[in-house]
């Protein structure tokens, strides 16, 4: 039986029609035009999942579901985006919406959880049962798996591992708090950090990039060429990350933590000093409850599979 998965963004809506073996077998695409009606953009959304279908060769009634990955707040038990920022939603029932074109049950979660659901089934998670996705982007997103199912809390709220406080009284982050995790583990604290450290070091490759043009690639491009302030940048980020895992072994003593977003491409330049720091950090250290340390498998096909797999 197939499955239908809607990877909802702020810029685009993703639609992929899954099979049974968690392979998505059709695509479509629309931009999401976010500040219109959400009756407007879920109209659009269904269009795409029409068209997925006809790309396959499927009818609604081939199909066991449709599962929607949302960003924002969702009450999964409703189907309803509670609230979504980026969209401008508040109490907006996607679920029922999609139902009512379609005549299949529908299933919704934040876009986070539908990632880390993603990999667990399909991904660098398959055969565990416990375990956590981070992704480093212009946040620090998480979804978390236990016992083979989602962890959401109560009222569907939980998993906001960003905004665990790192630094008491440190950085500015998006939520109004300060010193969370998410301002010194993102994207964009990085780009803040190296901005920082072109400051700091006009000796440095990174003082000759213009503010403006600073990318989260900037440090590392900088570094493979012998920069010793980039490289220092780098360091003290991979310890700001490695700090929030060897929280997350602490608090869950998962069987993985995946890595995923851009900075996860850097690879093994990056996943090896986190091992080690959360090595010698954790709790019970070297004989403590380690877990696999991995990049995540998925990519851009995480979303689609994981609302799929709702």
């Amino acid at each position: 039986m197939y499955r239908i998965g809607i990877d909802l963004g702020g810029t685009n809506i993703a639609v992929g029609v899954v099979n049974g073996q968690y392979e998505i077998v059709s695509r479509a695409s629309v931009p999401t035009l976010a500040r219109r009606s959400p009756e407007a953009v879920i109209a659009d959304m269904g269009d795409a999942v029409q068209a997925a279908l006809d790309q396959a060769g499927l009818t609604a009634a081939d199909c066991a579901s449709i599962g929607v990955g949302s960003p924002g707040t969702c009450d999964s038990e409703r189907g309803v985006v509670v609230r979504a920022y980026n969209l401008g939603w508040h109490e907006v029932p996607v679920c029922a919406m999609l139902t009512e074109r379609f005549g299949i049950p529908a299933r919704l979660s934040n876009d986070a959880n539908c990632a880390a659901l993603a990999e667990y089934v399909a991904g660098a998670g398959v055969g565990c049962r416990n375990m956590v996705l981070i992704t480093l982007g212009t946040g620090v997103g998480g979804g978390i798996i236990i016992d083979g199912k989602i962890y959401a809390g109560m009222r569907s709220a939980g998993a906001e591992l960003g905004h665990t406080v790192l630094v008491l009284d440190g950085e500015p982050c998006s939520c109004g708090r300060r010193g969370c995790w998410e301002a010194y583990a993102s994207a964009t604290a990085l780009i803040r950090q190296t901005g920082q450290a072109a400051i700091n070091h006009p000796e440095s490759l990174l003082a000759a990039v213009p503010a403006e043009e600073i990318t989260g690639r900037t440090v590392f491009d900088a570094a493979d060429r012998g920069d010793d302030a980039a490289q220092a940048v780098i360091d003290r980020y991979g310890e700001y990350v490695a700090a929030g895992f060897t929280d997350l072994v602490n608090a869950l003593a998962p069987e993985r933590i995946l890595l995923g977003g851009g900075i996860s491409r850097q690879g093994e330049r990056l996943l090896g000093p986190i091992r080690e720091y959360v090595a010698t950090h954790c709790f019970g250290q070297r004989q403590g409850a380690i877990p696999v340390i991995a990049a995540a498998k998925l990519g851009n096909e995480a979303g689609i599979i994981g609302a799929a797999a709702l």
